[in-house]
């Protein structure tokens, strides 16, 4: 079937990408849509376009070639498609086509009116798992004393929680009706919501968490664990189950039964570890002795969780002890979970204990962007947002509209993404070729203002965005 377009031209050379059971099937001429950007978008892509397109040169000799297909979003698509078309028909049929795609930073106005151009398309071509890797590259300037101990991955999911969207405005007709049912019928219906009750000039929002949103996030991060080497093969569950039991606690909740369920052979969590390690150190434990040790307070539980304890401890040796048993979990990917607000403090004082987290969209909003700042900031942070049969990669800062067209911009966020897509082609001798050169051109201090001011000393003049791309591909030979 042909695939028809209404302002757009496809390349006449080149083949599409396929998918098979979530994975790409990449050719070695593949078609690849591209979104410039908005602001500074004009200065990075060409830089980034430049990068990738040397670095596959270098590594495949001419055996392998992207082929561009440029499409619109942002302010730019309405210079094409007429006002207020933000997001044309036209984009969305050419990703949906070929798969992969890749873009700048895109201008969303704040406030009600258009959403966010970056969440509409995670939603429309359910995108689920933000990926957000966070790595210092040596002789980036930090604000943290050792930014070199935090590497880090953090898989966000991307198409539900309070980014659904499904809210309405204080005042409302529906607010009001929805206000008046939650405390009139729902809340007194649900004793363990007690007296509460919600003022009545309230906005209201809607926060939710599915058991498949939830798995098929934790089931993208184990799989990438399973590519790691020890001890950067560990997942850890990120939430506020402590407080919202029935949404971030389930998503705690779900990551454990989907690790336990698909994963069991090379999986252990953190609660079956300590309870295998009581029984290896000493073999004549007691099931009740070795559920003291796995809960502290144990003696001041009621009988009820007393007895419920005891039949995990009971459970998990029965099941696993003679696959996981006597030091064989120390060899499985280890699943644990910490609460929201501590993994924010431990990421900057105990970064190395950390690998990969997985969490929901407004945590990992925050936690990723919190990660990126320890490691030299979002200039340098990439981003893909990846489904089971789509992906785009993508910059993660916003668009700098007073530096575009300056040539003075950090293309590294971009980059970096492009690095992520190649990885996620299977293209990793050029993804590998990239890092190097990112890496060989920061220790040189060849960099762009962002990072030459805040250098010791500051680097004077810094690069401008073009040659930054130029210093990256020079250190491909290095």
């Amino acid at each position: 079937m042909t695939v028809s377009y209404e302002k757009i031209t496809p390349p006449t050379t080149g083949s599409t990408i396929t998918f098979s059971e979530g994975k790409p099937l990449v050719p070695d001429d593949p078609i690849i849509p591209f979104i410039r950007g908005d602001g500074t978008g004009v200065d990075i892509w060409p830089a980034t376009a430049k990068v990738i397109d040397a670095a596959i040169a270098k590594a495949y000799g001419g055996q392998r070639k992207i082929h561009w297909f440029k499409v619109y979003a942002g302010d730019e698509a309405c210079e094409i498609y007429g006002t207020y078309q933000y997001l044309p028909q036209d984009t969305l049929t050419a990703i949906k086509e070929y798969g992969i795609a890749i873009k700048g930073p895109l201008t969303t106005p704040i406030g009600g009116g258009i959403r966010s151009l970056n969440v509409a398309l995670r939603q429309i071509f359910d995108l689920y798992a933000c990926v957000r890797p966070c790595r210092y590259y040596a002789g980036t300037p930090s604000p943290h004393k050792t930014p070199e101990k935090l590497d880090v991955i953090v898989y966000r999911e991307n198409t539900e929680d309070i980014y659904l969207g499904i809210e309405w405005k204080q005042g409302t007709e529906i607010a009001d009706k929805l206000i008046n049912y939650l405390n009139t019928e729902l809340i007194p219906a649900t004793p363990e919501h007690g007296n509460k009750q919600i003022p009545l000039d309230a906005g209201i929002g809607i926060k939710p968490i599915s058991k498949t949103g939830s798995q098929r996030l934790v089931r993208r991060a184990i799989e990438r664990a399973l590519t790691l080497p020890k001890p950067k093969n560990q997942v850890t569950l990120v939430h506020k189950g402590n407080i919202m039991k029935y949404t971030e606690g389930a998503f705690r909740d779900w990551g454990y039964e989907l690790a336990k369920s698909e994963f069991r052979d090379v999986c252990v969590t953190e609660m079956e570890s300590w309870i295998l390690s009581n029984k290896e150190k000493n073999p004549d434990l007691s099931i009740e002795d070795n559920a003291r040790m796995v809960e502290p307070g144990y003696d001041a539980l009621t009988d009820e969780k007393k007895a419920k304890i005891c039949q995990e401890v009971t459970s998990v040796l029965d099941a696993i002890w003679e696959t996981h048993g006597n030091g064989q979990w120390k060899d499985k990917i280890m699943v644990n979970d910490r609460i929201a607000d501590s993994i924010f403090q431990q990421i900057q004082t105990r970064p190395d204990e950390y690998s990969i987290l997985a969490t929901m969209n407004l945590n990992g909003d925050y936690l990723s962007d919190a990660a990126a700042a320890i490691v030299g900031g979002l200039g340098m942070g990439p981003g893909a947002n990846i489904g089971d049969s789509c992906a785009i990669f993508e910059a993660t800062h916003g668009t700098a509209p007073k530096h575009a067209g300056l040539d003075r911009i950090n293309p590294g966020s971009v980059i970096l993404s492009g690095v992520m897509m190649l990885e996620h082609m299977g293209w990793q001798e050029a993804a590998d070729l990239i890092k190097k050169g990112i890496a060989a051109a920061i220790a040189n201090r060849q960099v762009t203002y962002d990072l030459a001011r805040l250098m010791e000393p500051p680097v004077n003049p810094p690069l401008k965005c073009s040659e930054f791309a130029d210093a990256i591909i020079s250190h491909f030979g290095d």
